[in-house]
């Protein structure tokens, strides 16, 4: 256990080593302002000059002091404890904070050796910092310690709670801006604790930086009394313990206190839980600290208050190298720090506060967690050719691809159960979306009440975690799961996906920025996204649901770093999801259906086409390897159908009719700018220089008129979803949006020369066939006998 581990060899609380404390974290502040404002002559050692002082100050001051004191004791319990911590940065205007401490701990010296641990490094990282070619003015992925970019706020929480899972001797320390805590997923987040195992998973310690000010406002909870917040915290089932105040030499004792008190908590909390294998949800502790915003910096300026408002959120006082007035004063606030007393001739912090640093792995910014690509162990996989659908001739056999995947992610759990290293996440639809398998050999984690048999499928243990009906939460989750090593998958209703889409943003941004920009980074495993209950069979809910944009939001980011896959049937879903467990540094979107399908392609066929990307279905094709008079192409369960559907009335009413057909199984494979992009003659291959191209896409269809348009052949026929929906029949969902078979049908008579002048009567027919099924649906209620009673014959 950690609290076996305590040093009890020194006094932690006596009033020499909170001295040395406080002396760390004025560094700490010292080294936070002169990030802000200099370039140059970082001691001071000579007159302020304006070459010293940036053009453009840029950063934020605000959160900074009281981040870096919370830093500093967390540092103190490090010690004391001999804890396995780490640190999240949640108030994302802050970045100085783990810099600057990662920095003092030598942390940043070993991971860029240009910044040496001396004035001309110290030179180096305030030049740096918010400054052209060199680093964010927030936690980013160059950031040392970092797991967590708060450009956009509201998941650190769920970042923390991710990093802990399966990891039960690990502490994340998560700072909460108070600004922050009115984000909907932060909200939401505080109830990460009902799906925290005392046992298996570790401890997330979310610590609300109650400073009172956002950018221009007073923050909620932060106007909140006393016990308001108890009552609230409470109520969620937290512990809170509060650390108030502004006067350093009271908040040290008091924050070395309370700190003790929580860390020993935790410990309780845990030996309890493993000698009684009590697996009941605990009361976690958590901190209430309130300092102000500001804290230590300019009490004011030009008659207005700086400290304790929201005007010491950015740069508190204007000076910058075009205008150095009142240069004397950003002089003076760095003075009140006294580096004389911090720092040698050198440069360097003095041996006696270096001292009470942690050392090597303890150190928050090197804890081995936030470098998870270090960590990652490859899954044991089971073989995909093992859960293959066989057919004896292609459509003969109906099933859900969704169903036959969860047969496939069981036995990974199953594989991996002693490994403790795959998760699957999702918002209350793991059964919705068909994975029923899964819960063959686990359960839902789930910390709260079990009343049986209102309940199901619930236990304080399991690997899957979705009792909880937030996108936000589970998609976080996945992300810090992912980022510190481990495996996973987040499956959800494709429309809902939009909910979430600036955190894949996010998310993107990060392994872009760590696989390209910082090398001492090893690359993570990939983020594994499922789209299921897809908009073109969302019939019973209706128009709400039905949103493919997810899609066209990925496919618009770099594709070094984007998959998107649409495989058509359960055999080429089981193969790209086998092949998605195995990539890293990427986001992989799965578009897959859930209901009975027809099953087009054999295990093996399904692996070539995910090898190559695509591939021409030689048993669809009529071309027999020559020119083809049209091409039919699908990326999709749906478009694959019905394109097949069409290829089947065109062949039937137009014999000589020379089809080619292309079934899209990796998308972005099509864009030339994609690095694994095919090549003009191998596009040229498939999709002809100027044949009628006839694209039926499962998303909206600008994707591919921007592939086509880098290409030779602009002859495209781009058929996709065109925001046409209802409560309606399936199959009408694809008619309202021109995707359905007849449609597909009409265009080829319209586009591809030799049928123009003979395809009248073909089109006639479509057209009376379409309206037989408008009448029908609305008599019947269910699609026309022509469709649900369709089967593939093989072309003669």
């Amino acid at each position: 256990m950690q609290n076996s581990r305590t040093n009890d060899s020194i006094d932690y609380s006596a009033p020499e080593y909170l001295n040395l404390v406080d002396k760390y974290w004025r560094a700490a502040n010292y080294l936070s302002v002169g990030q802000l404002y200099l370039k140059d002559n970082p001691l001071l050692r000579r007159p302020l000059k304006a070459a010293d002082v940036k053009v453009h100050p840029i950063g934020h001051w605000g959160t900074i002091a009281g981040q870096n004191f919370i830093y500093a004791h967390l540092n103190r319990v490090i010690n004391k404890y001999n804890l396995n911590m780490f640190y999240i940065e949640g108030p994302g205007h802050g970045g100085q904070v783990m810099v600057s401490n990662s920095y003092l701990d030598h942390s940043y010296t070993e991971r860029y050796s240009d910044i040496s641990y001396d004035e001309a490094g110290m030179q180096k990282l305030f030049k740096r910092f918010s400054f052209p070619g060199g680093v964010a003015s927030h936690a980013d992925p160059k950031t040392p310690g970092s797991i967590h970019e708060g450009g956009e706020l509201g998941y650190s929480l769920l970042h923390g709670t991710g990093a802990i899972l399966d990891n039960p001797d690990l502490v994340a320390a998560v700072v909460i801006g108070d600004g922050e805590a009115e984000t909907g997923p932060l909200a939401t987040s505080w109830q990460v604790n009902k799906f925290i195992n005392p046992i298996n998973d570790g401890t997330v310690l979310p610590i609300l930086n109650l400073n009172g000010f956002k950018i221009a406002n007073p923050t909620v909870l932060s106007r909140e009394s006393h016990e308001e917040l108890v009552d609230y915290f409470t109520g969620l089932g937290w512990d809170p313990h509060f650390v108030e105040g502004d006067d350093p030499a009271k908040m040290h004792k008091l924050m070395a206190e309370e700190l003790d008190k929580v860390i020993e908590e935790i410990h309780q909390i845990q030996a309890n839980a493993q000698d009684n294998h009590d697996e009941s949800r605990p009361q976690w502790p958590m901190i209430i600290f309130r300092a102000p915003k500001g804290w230590t910096g300019p009490k004011s300026w030009d008659g207005e208050p700086i400290e304790n408002s929201f005007r010491a959120h950015q740069i508190p006082i204007p000076i910058d190298q075009n205008h150095m007035e009142h240069a004397d004063q950003l002089v003076d606030w760095l003075k009140s720090y006294k580096p004389e007393e911090l720092f040698d001739d050198n440069g360097t912090l003095l041996p006696e506060i270096q001292a009470i640093m942690p050392q090597g792995d303890h150190r928050m910014a090197m804890n081995p967690v936030t470098n998870g690509g270090e960590l990652t162990k490859a899954l044991i996989l089971p073989d995909p050719k093992d859960y293959e659908v066989a057919t004896k001739q292609h459509g003969d056999v109906e099933a859900q691809d969704m169903t036959e995947l969860g047969k496939y992610v069981r036995d990974v759990i199953k594989l991996n159960e002693k490994n403790h290293n795959f998760r699957g996440f999702g918002p209350d639809e793991t059964l919705s979306n068909r994975l029923n398998s899964v819960f063959e050999v686990t359960r839902r984690q789930w910390l709260e009440d079990i009343k049986e048999p209102n309940d199901a499928l619930l236990a304080p243990h399991g690997r899957i975690i979705d009792s909880m009906l937030s996108e936000h939460m589970d998609e976080g989750l996945l992300e810090a799961y992912t980022l510190t090593g481990r495996h996973g998958f987040f499956a959800s209703y494709e429309s809902f996906l939009r909910v979430v889409d600036s955190m894949l943003t996010q998310h993107f941004k990060w392994l872009r920025n760590s696989h390209e920009e910082t090398p001492w980074r090893t690359d993570v495993p990939s983020l594994n996204i499922i789209a299921s209950s897809t908009a073109f069979q969302q019939d019973h809910n209706g128009y709400s649901h039905q949103d493919p944009g997810i899609i066209t939001h990925l496919a618009e980011k770099k594709t070094k770093y984007i998959r998107e896959y649409f495989p058509a049937d359960a055999n080429s879903l089981i193969a790209v999801f086998d092949k998605c467990l195995r990539t890293k540094q990427v986001i992989n979107l799965i578009v897959s259906s859930k209901h009975p399908r027809p099953q087009w392609y054999t295990s093996q066929e399904a692996h070539q086409l995910l090898e190559n990307g695509l591939g021409i279905i030689d048993w669809a094709s009529t071309d027999q390897g020559s020119e083809p008079d049209v091409v039919f192409a699908a990326a999709g369960s749906e478009p694959n159908l019905e394109a097949l559907a069409a290829i089947s009335i065109l062949h039937q009413a137009m014999p000589d009719l020379k089809i080619r057909f292309i079934n899209v199984v990796d998308l972005l494979k099509l864009k030339k700018d994609d690095p694994r992009g095919l090549s003009d003659a191998e596009f040229d291959s498939y999709f002809t220089k100027d044949k009628p191209v006839i694209f039926a896409f499962h998303g909206y269809v600008d994707i591919l008129k921007d592939i086509f348009f880098d290409r030779h052949n602009h002859n495209l026929i781009a058929i996709g979803y065109k925001e046409e929906g209802d409560i309606t029949t399936p199959f009408d969902m694809r008619v309202r949006n021109g995707m359905d078979r007849f449609d597909l049908v009409k265009q080829a008579v319209y586009n591809v020369p030799c049928l123009t002048d003979k395809g009248a009567h073909l089109v006639e027919q479509m057209n009376a066939t379409l309206q037989k099924h408008h009448d029908f649906i609305r008599q019947e209620g269910t699609d026309i006998p022509e469709v649900q009673d369709w089967k593939w014959t093989n072309l003669k």
